[in-house]
């Protein structure tokens, strides 16, 4: 193959949009109630079906976050095959309802593209997070966003398929579209519409690709996630002792140096960072993960050149469905 010959990768013939994973992200949730109206779901001529789903029903209907347990925990390997008491979260339900639906995960029954939509507190503008730094569906789809009054970056959670744990991963391809800052139960007109915008670039690109249209390969920005940092805590209450430090909050992806304000202690000290590298930090002081003791995340940037890519030919997608084949029943 030619070093500029383009990769060429399957049709996306089966796309699903999810909103309403977490209940009290709204966004997503009215995006999709609204594409959902029989006057939106018109068929457009595009080359593949889209899937409207809103994840967890019983969470929206309560606007909290998950009824029993995150739902967007629940996708590991583990938890959708391993045996299930009557007793059990209604999310672990809910997971398999949704893998029966949408997947099952790792198999070729799987839809195509999940494109799952979720709103965080935090300061980060829209957010692409995905399993693979080399999923060239998801890098090209995100190089084709235009918006630029909002910021955009990628991030890669470096997981194995098995314990990739969110919706997502059920698909052949998949990812997280995140966007903030918005308050949990709420919903901000410039966070909806931005979310709307995206989820609208991702399906003309799916069109596009589908068509057989060649995108040109180029390089990408990829956050790497290292690792989480806790709240200081009191020995033995476990009560937090400390908040995001003023110079450190609203300031996602920012490169966060040893020796830096990471904490201001509710008494009035400062706390500095006593890592060994600089990193970037997001997910600063995001609401939600206060019970996952999570103050921040950190990760490292790198530049990811993409390939050109261009949809197979019918020969060439049966060949590569022949190979799949054989993969699952190895």
């Amino acid at each position: 193959m030619q070093v500029d010959e383009p990769v060429r990768l399957p049709r996306l013939s089966r796309v699903a949009v999810c909103g309403g994973t977490h209940g009290n992200e709204l966004s997503g949730v009215y995006l999709v109630r609204e594409m959902l109206k029989p006057e939106n779901r018109k068929e457009d001529g595009g080359p593949a079906s889209v899937l409207m789903v809103l994840s967890n029903p019983r969470a929206m209907q309560q606007c909290t976050r998950y009824v029993d347990t995150d739902l967007n925990r629940c996708f590991t390997h583990a938890t959708l095959n391993g045996p299930a008491s009557e007793g059990a979260p209604y999310e672990i339900f809910r997971a398999r309802e949704l893998n029966t639906l949408l997947g099952p995960k790792g198999s070729r029954a799987a839809v195509d593209l999940i494109c799952d939509l979720h709103n965080t507190t935090a300061n980060m503008g829209l957010c692409f997070i995905a399993y693979s730094d080399c999923d060239w569906v998801c890098l090209h789809i995100f190089r084709h966003l235009q918006m630029p009054d909002t910021p955009m970056r990628f991030i890669h959670f470096d997981v194995s398929t098995k314990e990739s744990y969110s919706l997502d991963s059920i698909g052949k391809h998949g990812f997280a579209m995140e966007i903030g800052p918005q308050p949990h139960g709420c919903v901000k007109s410039n966070i909806y519409t931005a979310m709307k915008e995206g989820v609208q670039h991702m399906r003309d690109w799916v069109s596009c690709f589908n068509s057989g249209c060649v995108f040109e390969g180029g390089p990408v920005d990829v956050f790497t996630m290292v690792k989480n940092l806790d709240y200081p805590r009191d020995g033995e209450t476990r009560n937090i002792t400390a908040a995001i430090h003023p110079r450190l909050q609203d300031r996602d992806f920012c490169l966060l140096r040893p020796g830096e304000p990471l904490f201001q202690t509710f008494s009035g000290e400062t706390l500095k960072y006593q890592g060994d590298e600089a990193l970037y930090a997001f997910f600063i002081n995001e609401c939600a993960y206060y019970e996952k003791g999570i103050a921040l995340s950190l990760a490292r940037k790198r530049r990811v050149t993409v390939p050109s890519i261009r949809v197979q030919t019918d020969e060439e997608e049966r060949a590569s469905e022949e190979s799949f084949a054989s993969e699952e029943e190895e």
